[in-house]
């Protein structure tokens, strides 16, 4: 794995290269890059797919994905559960329609919105999100994590697959880059760009733990990116 030092370093060349790229709202972000999407995260992140499926209670029925995009957590999860029951937020219509395409014979609801915002039908037995949360401060993901709390069953888990930060000094300076190029560009702060803000793996389970949670652990880890199984006592 990368040390930290090399990845600040590759971070900060990176946000020199694309400081004069405007920022895109997050539905058409993921709207212009659909045909190549599925490629693309494969590329990256298909063992951390395995791995957030392979987290998943033997004896779960019903689960929540938070930012569910085109499914391809739920194409692993559908591998290791055929009969699951499946509510699945997005913001992207096209990418809902991408998943319908994909399941449509599935035990699934698909749900078209902001998961700050809609309600979750819940009871669930766990709860999923993949590469999704990454996008927003402790502030913002403390009532989410509220919300997720409140919708799991008792003993149900919510498990996050995710980019998070390697060090505070990550954190820090991607908060800051994209404050001031909201700034810049004249962006108000409820609008959702697409722009990686992630916290460390600490610091998530901090506010995992400030949400209810009784229990935050690592369930799988590869370069950059983690499993994390938040427990409902």
């Amino acid at each position: 794995m990368k040390t930290n030092e090399t990845r600040m370093r590759e971070l900060r060349a990176w946000l020199a290269q694309t400081e004069s790229t405007p920022l895109e709202e997050m539905d058409a972000f993921f709207t212009r890059r659909l045909s190549g999407y599925e490629a693309h995260m494969l590329a990256h992140w298909a063992a951390d797919y395995e791995n957030l499926a392979a987290a998943v209670p033997a004896d779960a029925q019903r689960i929540l994905d938070l930012g569910c995009g085109t499914g391809l957590e739920l194409d692993a999860i559908f591998r290791r559960f055929p009969q699951m029951r499946v509510t699945g937020v997005d913001l992207s219509p096209a990418m809902l329609e991408r998943l319908r395409e994909k399941h449509g014979g599935r035990a699934l609801e698909l749900i078209c919105g902001s998961y700050f915002t809609v309600d979750f039908p819940g009871p669930f037995d766990a709860a999923v999100s993949f590469e999704s949360l990454h996008h927003f401060t402790a502030a913002e993901k403390l009532p989410l994590f509220r919300k997720i709390f409140k919708a799991l069953a008792p003993g149900g888990v919510f498990l996050n697959g995710d980019y998070f930060a390697c060090c505070p000094e990550e954190e820090t300076l991607l908060r800051a880059t994209l404050e001031r190029r909201r700034a810049a560009e004249g962006i108000p702060p409820e609008r959702f760009v697409h722009f990686d803000t992630p916290l460390t793996v600490e610091h998530e389970t901090q506010v995992l733990c400030a949400a209810g949670f009784s229990e935050v652990f690592v369930a799988a880890r590869t370069d950059g990116a983690a499993v994390l199984c938040a427990q409902k006592a």
